[in-house]
């Protein structure tokens, strides 16, 4: 992607004030407003494109279905005994018709069903699908994405056999119902979704700071619970763990990262100067995910700027960035942009590794996945899936680069950063590293 693209700024902003977090109550406001608007305008653009009349969403408590978590109001935790949503469309330019198959009203889902009067949960179910004599049923059911994949073995055994025999055969899986639903991002939230990782990208900064780190004493394990303990001061959630990883100089005593190897975190750390540090953080907060990774340089006594083949070397991750972004096309595959991606940085010779996915309601989101980090020649299934518009993607990857001043050793630049894809463009939701932090600044 290009330095400035579409009036889009591509850096990182390195200034100003933690942007507001909200207090509960308001984000609650906020979360329904949103959901009320997805539903008024998500549901039935992605239900018409998938050619879907009647879509059913249910789970039962503590046996959560990904979607119907996306669908409650903000007030409700999970799924209470067994909640069945219907959304069915009643033809072009009518609203969709909302239903809630539940012993409770369920925000913007009416109750449709009186347990005193037809006893059979599952029953009414198929009173109203009669009633409305749909063409295409879909239920959450997906051997390809578990996202996708909410409706139990039981719970689904149970709805077909309530279900009359002429509507049996209307039944489809929901796969890319679902998907679609998941991944789409409205206006309302793009707005805010920039100050949610302006946040995430905040907090980086500050725990790369000589605020947290004191060279010669403070572990890496120190900086993730650092982290952990500022999320939780400012009131907001994360859905990994966060970890803080060392690359060094190997002639000053240190054990170099991994060959690209992600399968166990990293061991703990004192951190020293001289040190490149890597974090991978995320927090999750409107009911949205962030997902980022950077780089800090420990400055040495007498330097301050990291050295120079380190600063080539990050140039060369933002470039490898670039490749996979320009790559970007709606209706491509994830298999088709890692492969493109690839074969263009190769070309360039740039040692690069691609493992990007979406992000969303969930930190490794619904839509296509562009590489994992073992798999490097495509994932079947999951890659296969296109790439739409109006979807956030976590441009993950890194670029191996030898640095002359530390006598050619190969490092690794693992940057991760949330960007937007609006059919045309794609576009850094914060910006991106695109300067080393230094420790100390």
């Amino acid at each position: 992607m290009p330095a400035a693209h579409g009036g889009f700024a591509d850096a990182q902003r390195t200034d100003g004030a933690m942007p507001i977090v909200l207090p509960l109550r308001e984000r609650a406001a906020v979360i329904d407003l949103w959901l009320e608007r997805r539903l008024e305008t998500v549901a039935p653009e992605i239900m018409r494109r998938e050619g879907v009349d009647l879509w059913i969403v249910a789970a039962r408590e503590y046996n959560e279905d990904p979607v119907i978590e996306t669908m409650l109001p903000s007030t409700y935790m999970a799924a209470r005994r067994r909640t069945v949503l219907i959304l069915h469309d009643p033809g072009p330019g009518q609203p969709l018709e909302r239903l809630a198959v539940a012993r409770y009203d369920i925000g913007p889902f009416p109750r449709a069903w009186d347990p005193d009067a037809e006893p059979d949960q599952w029953g009414r179910v198929a009173e109203i699908i009669a009633e409305r004599d749909p063409g295409r049923i879909s239920v959450n059911r997906s051997s390809t994405f578990a996202l996708a994949d909410g409706l139990t073995g039981t719970e689904y055994d149970a709805f077909m056999d309530a279900l009359p025999a002429k509507y049996r055969e209307r039944v489809i899986p929901a796969e890319r119902l679902a998907i679609g639903w998941l991944e789409t991002r409205t206006p309302e939230e793009m707005e805010v979704y920039p100050q949610i990782v302006r946040i995430a990208h905040r907090i980086i900064a500050e725990g790369f700071s000589a605020k947290v780190i004191q060279p010669g004493v403070t572990t890496t394990e120190d900086v993730v619970w650092w982290y952990r303990e500022r999320i939780l001061d400012l009131r907001l959630g994360t859905w990994f763990q966060p970890s803080v990883s060392v690359q060094r100089h190997e002639k000053a005593g240190g054990a170099r990262e991994g060959e690209g190897d992600f399968s166990a975190r990293p061991e703990e750390n004192v951190i020293r100067p001289g040190d490149l540090l890597h974090v991978d953080f995320g927090i999750t907060y409107l009911r949205l995910n962030t997902d980022t990774q950077q780089h800090a340089y420990v400055l040495r006594p007498g330097e301050d700027a990291a050295p120079a083949g380190l600063v080539r070397a990050l140039a060369g991750g933002n470039r490898l960035q670039d490749i996979l972004t320009e790559n970007f096309a709606a209706g491509r595959s994830g298999n088709d942009i890692l492969a493109g991606a690839l074969a263009q940085a190769e070309a360039e010779g740039i040692g690069g590794t691609i493992y990007t996915h979406p992000i969303g309601f969930h930190g490794h989101g619904a839509g296509p996945t562009i590489g994992l980090w073992d798999r490097q020649g495509g994932v079947p299934g999951r890659g296969d899936y296109p790439l739409f518009p109006n979807t956030a993607h976590s441009i993950e990857l890194n670029a191996a680069v030898a640095v002359p001043e530390w006598d050619g050793q190969t490092v690794r630049i693992m940057l991760e950063e949330d960007a937007f894809f609006d059919g045309e463009r794609t576009w850094y939701i914060d910006g991106r590293q695109t300067e080393l932090w230094l420790i100390p600044r």
